[in-house]
This record gives C-alpha cells, sequence and structure tokens, in this order.
C-alpha cells in the first residue's frame, strides 16, 4: 500500500512538475528534428516545414483552435506563376501534433470569380476578416467547419488599388476598430514618378487617400473607402502591424528608393544603397510620420527633408523636426513585411513584449549586395528598443539574395496558442513553424551564418561562394559595330562595377528579369525592336510608365552615364538577348 501511494504520489508530482513547465511556458517542443527546414536560427529554437507550394502567400493568423488562415496573393506582383486550383484562402490543421499541417483546405473567392487575394487577414468576434481585390471580407466561422462554408460579408470597399503600393494588410483590436495600411502611389509623390530631379508636389494630394493607416469598424459591414477615416499619415507603406500587451499598436515603414538615381549630385550609389532606414513606428491618431517631405537617416539618427522638397542630401532638417520619428530603425530596402510582437511563454524572456519582423528582401541595394531576406528580433520595453535587433532566423534566399533568385521571401508572421511562431514565403507558398526546444537559459542572440545550418550540406571553398563569378567566362555575342572590350565594359555597368550603374538591381544579375523589370535574355522586347540602336535609345530615354512591370526607368538608368558607357552598357543588353540565338 505505501509503495503504491508513493508511486501514486510521484506520478501526481510529475504530472503537476509537467504542467507547471508547461503554463510557465518552457516545456520542450518535439515535433521538429532535422534541418530546421533550410533554416538557421537564433539558439536554442527549431523549425519545420508546417506547409509547402500553397501559392504566394501573405500574412497569416493563428485560432484559438490551432487553425491557421493565410491568405494568398496573385495579380501583378506575380504576372508568371499562376496560383493554385481553389480560392486564395488556406486552412491549415496539424492534427497530429507532428509539426507538420496534415488538413488543407482552400476557399474564398476564386480567379474565375476574378479575385486576385491579397495580405490582411484577421479573427475578431468569430469571423475570419481577409482583403481581396480592395475590400476587406468577412467570413463567419463555426466550429468543427473547415473551411467557413457560408458566403463572405463585404466589410470595407473600393480600398484604393492603383500605383507602387495596392496590398492593404490590417489589424483588428479587441473593441473592433479595423487598422488599414493604404501604401503610397508612388515613390516620393514627384510630378513625375521616380524620374531624376522631378520635384515634389506642394500639397501632396496623394497622402488625403493614401500613404497612411486608416481606421473602420469591423462590426459593420458595406462601409465605403472615403479619406475622412484617415487615422495617421506619412507612412510611405505600413504592412506589418501589431499590438503590445498595454495596447499601444505599432506599425512598420518601408522607406523609399532612388536617393541617387533621381538626385545624383546630392547621393552616392552607396548612401542610395544605405539610406534611408526601414522603421517601426508606434502609431498614434493624428500623427504625421514624415513622407514624402522627410525620411530617416539612421547613421544620424533623424528625420531630414527629402530632396524633393528642398533636402541638400541629409543636412537640411526643416518641417521634419514637426514629424514624428520611428521607434527603431533598420538597414535600408530591408523590406518590412510584417510585424508581430510576442505575447507567449514559451521562449526565453528576453523575447517576450519584444518585435519579430520579417523582412521580404531588398531589390535596389546596387551596386552593394543586395540584404534582408530575413526575420529580426527587435528587443522592447515599455514600448522602446531595449538593445540592438539581431537576425533571428535566416537562410531563406539560400545561395543567392536577389528578388528573382531567392529561393524564399519571408512575408507573414503569426503565433500560435501553444507560443510557436509561423513564417510564410510567398515565393513558393512554404511555411514553417518556428519553436523553442532550449532549457529556458538561452538569451536573446542572432542565428549562426546560413551556410552552418545544416551539417548536411558541403563545406565551401575557402574563397568563399561568389554565385556570379561565371558571368565573365560566358562567351557573348558582339553586336554588329561594337567591340568585345564595349561589351565587357557593358558589363561592368550593368553589375554597378563601373559608372555607378544600377541596371542589375531591376533585372537582376544575370538579366533574367524581376518584379521591377522585365528580363533581357529572351529576345522580347517590350520597348525597342532588339536592335542596338533601339536598345541604346531606350536607355538614353528610360521608361517613365512601364507597360507591364512596377519599376519606372529613369534616363540612363538613373546613371551619370557617359556616351562611351551608355554604348558600352547598351552592347551589353543587346549581347545577352542575342547570347545562344
Amino acid at each position: 500500500m505505501t509503495k503504491l501511494f508513493l508511486e501514486r504520489r510521484t506520478a501526481l508530482a510529475l504530472a503537476a512538475t509537467i504542467a507547471l513547465f508547461a503554463q510557465g511556458g518552457l516545456a520542450k517542443d518535439r515535433t521538429c528534428e532535422g534541418d530546421n527546414g533550410g533554416l538557421s536560427l537564433s539558439p536554442g529554437f527549431c523549425a519545420t516545414v508546417f506547409a509547402d507550394n500553397l501559392g504566394h502567400v501573405r500574412h497569416m493568423v493563428v485560432g484559438p483552435d490551432n487553425t491557421l488562415y493565410a491568405n494568398t496573393w496573385s495579380g501583378r506582383y506575380f504576372p508568371n506563376a499562376p496560383p493554385p486550383p481553389g480560392g486564395f484562402l488556406v486552412a491549415l490543421k496539424d492534427t497530429r501534433h507532428s509539426g507538420h499541417a496534415d488538413v488543407i483546405s482552400r476557399f474564398g473567392v476564386t480567379v474565375q470569380e476574378g479575385g486576385t487575394g491579397g495580405s490582411g487577414i484577421a479573427l475578431f468576434n468569430g469571423g475570419l476578416y481577409a482583403e481581396e481585390n480592395g475590400r476587406i471580407l468577412r467570413y463567419q466561422l463555426e466550429e468543427g467547419a473547415l473551411p467557413p462554408k457560408g458566403p463572405p460579408r463585404v466589410i470595407v470597399s473600393g480600398l484604393p488599388q492603383t500605383g507602387d503600393h495596392p496590398m492593404h494588410p490590417f489589424i483588428i483590436d479587441k473593441k473592433g476598430s479595423l487598422f488599414v495600411d493604404l501604401g503610397s502611389a508612388t515613390n516620393a509623390c514627384q510630378r513625375q514618378n521616380r524620374i531624376p530631379l522631378s520635384p515634389g508636389l506642394t500639397p501632396c494630394v496623394e497622402k488625403e487617400t493614401r500613404a497612411g493607416t486608416w481606421r473602420f469598424d469591423a462590426n459593420k459591414t458595406d462601409q465605403a473607402f472615403s479619406p475622412a477615416e484617415r487615422y495617421a499619415s506619412g507612412n510611405r507603406n505600413g504592412e506589418g502591424f501589431a499590438f503590445d500587451a498595454e495596447g499601444r499598436l505599432f506599425v512598420t515603414q518601408h522607406g523609399r528608393d532612388q536617393l541617387f538615381q533621381n538626385w545624383p549630385l546630392l547621393y552616392t550609389p552607396q548612401q542610395n544603397a544605405e539610406l534611408p532606414a526601414e522603421e517601426l513606428l508606434l502609431l498614434e491618431k493624428g500623427a504625421d510620420y514624415g513622407w514624402p517631405e522627410c525620411y530617416f537617416d539612421q547613421f544620424q539618427g533623424k528625420l531630414v527633408l527629402a530632396p524633393e522638397y528642398g533636402g541638400d542630401g541629409g543636412k537640411k532638417v526643416g518641417d521634419c523636426a514637426k514629424r514624428t520619428p520611428p521607434v527603431a530603425a533598420f538597414p535600408g530596402h530591408w523590406a518590412p513585411n510584417d510585424l508581430l510582437i510576442y505575447r507567449g511563454t514559451s521562449f526565453p524572456d528576453g523575447y517576450r513584449g519584444g518585435a519579430f519582423i520579417a523582412f521580404h528582401g531588398s531589390w535596389n541595394r546596387a551596386p552593394l549586395p543586395q540584404q534582408g531576406y530575413d526575420v529580426v528580433f527587435q528587443p522592447l520595453a515599455d514600448g522602446r528598443p531595449t538593445g540592438a535587433f539581431v537576425v533571428f532566423a535566416d537562410g531563406f534566399a539560400g545561395a543567392i539574395e536577389e528578388p528573382e533568385k531567392a529561393a524564399f521571401r519571408p512575408t507573414g508572421l503569426a503565433e500560435g496558442p501553444d507560443g510557436a511562431l509561423y513564417v510564410s514565403d510567398d515565393v513558393h507558398g512554404r511555411i514553417w513553424r518556428i519553436a523553442y526546444v532550449g532549457d529556458g537559459a538561452d538569451r536573446v542572440a542572432s542565428a549562426p551564418p546560413p551556410h552552418a545550418a545544416s551539417t548536411a550540406r558541403s563545406a565551401e571553398p575557402p574563397e568563399g561562394l561568389h554565385p556570379d563569378a561565371g558571368r565573365l567566362a560566358r562567351p557573348l555575342p558582339v553586336p554588329p559595330g561594337s567591340s568585345a572590350d564595349l561589351v565587357a565594359l557593358g558589363d561592368r555597368v550593368f553589375h554597378g562595377e563601373a559608372a555607378e550603374g544600377t541596371c542589375s538591381g531591376c533585372h537582376g544579375s544575370d538579366g533574367g528579369g524581376a518584379p521591377q523589370g522585365p528580363p533581357l535574355t529572351g529576345g522580347h522586347w517590350l520597348w525597342s525592336d532588339g536592335s542596338l540602336a533601339s536598345i541604346e535609345a531606350t536607355i538614353e530615354k528610360g521608361v517613365p510608365h512601364p507597360k507591364k512591370y512596377q519599376g519606372v526607368m529613369p534616363p540612363l538608368g538613373g546613371a551619370p552615364l557617359s556616351k562611351r558607357e551608355l554604348d558600352a552598357v547598351s552592347a551589353y543588353v543587346w549581347s545577352i538577348g542575342h547570347a545562344g540565338r
């Protein structure tokens, strides 16, 4: 009897200890063993591939029953990749607690119904809210029904979709206030968007309907967009929202582009690559965060006057002293696409209350290497940073960090009821589940370099990996009237190694194209007949109104090209367009 009593008492104590340990949030998660889905993570963490090949997954949200809902997107940002069959919304569940979704259901508006999907998604008061084609829709959730069965109700319609930033991420607070981002239609509110020396419009009328946060009511249907609901302004493109435990609302900001290309007498190519900062903002009603008149210089730690509005390359402040600066700043052009403030208890103390930011990755840091393509962690307390950010998850892009060559690009974040962190990708539609498996003693620290993430990968040569090294050895045809030396010079201009050229930022390092600019290697020409003369004329004049792609090309690509350098880069473009033909 005594032995039985002791065994029962021991079992009860063990159960209580396990329950207490789980309640404290540091019970180890055993669902992820292996190579972390190809990622490199901060110490103590591991990852599984929760789901894959879902389409262009943008933002996510996880319900109290551990069902993960994701919004996917199509349209002009993804012109060459048709979405999977079914609706643009996806419901996923791991019923076996394996770290992998075994139930995956698509629903919502389809391509056949004119849908394109979207970014924003949220849960509120028994409903799933999702962005779709300039609208925010609500689907009623029913217990045990996956996915939702009934048709959606329209909460808001008429959200602007023109210009550079047509996406509408959003968040809903406990009372139903629905905060929606409306990104700017232009880069810097110029008279001619992205054209050199074009001044800024005064006033910037665009700010009446763009570049800010609008507030609606998630409890009401059939609301129509109007300027009257503007909550805050001066945020060029705020894709990530998050509340902290005290109810403070934070939002990210994508900084502007093309300081050097548009104002070459005021900025260097290196300044163009590093400025301005990407930002984390504390969102407050009526605040103006500076765009387009100002940008944040992270090296000076202040807002400065933009060149379109009288700026002198970073010295003048002017009215920017009256604008609201960011809470935290990050390297230029990394593209913060989502934000999550960690509210769970399964991660160590240093991560609780801090901000995770998914950086989609840069396209315009040439001639410097492209960067981002990671998830960082910014420690916070009482709404302010308590230390420098660290790279929490890396290795998404693989060997080459460029928009069209990256294997994956982080774009969404969500937290599960168990404290796990989910990260989405909009290249192949992968979702990772990241869990803590340490003993609770791990401090906030950067992930190791991606090449060290898995022992299964082969060792690198001592000289390192250089994905573009082979481009110089590729035999290229020489256009009539040109020379091999001129093609070689054009190669260097194209890749930013001469004449401060930035062509590869929009067209890819191999000329294979990117969301900003078309491929130059397939023999199909949007603005010329493929002759050397017509290619040179297009580069010289620029492309102020693109037909299919996002990027405006300034005259000479925004670089101070001499006649010889123009001849050279034109010859190189002709050569890569005719290679192998």
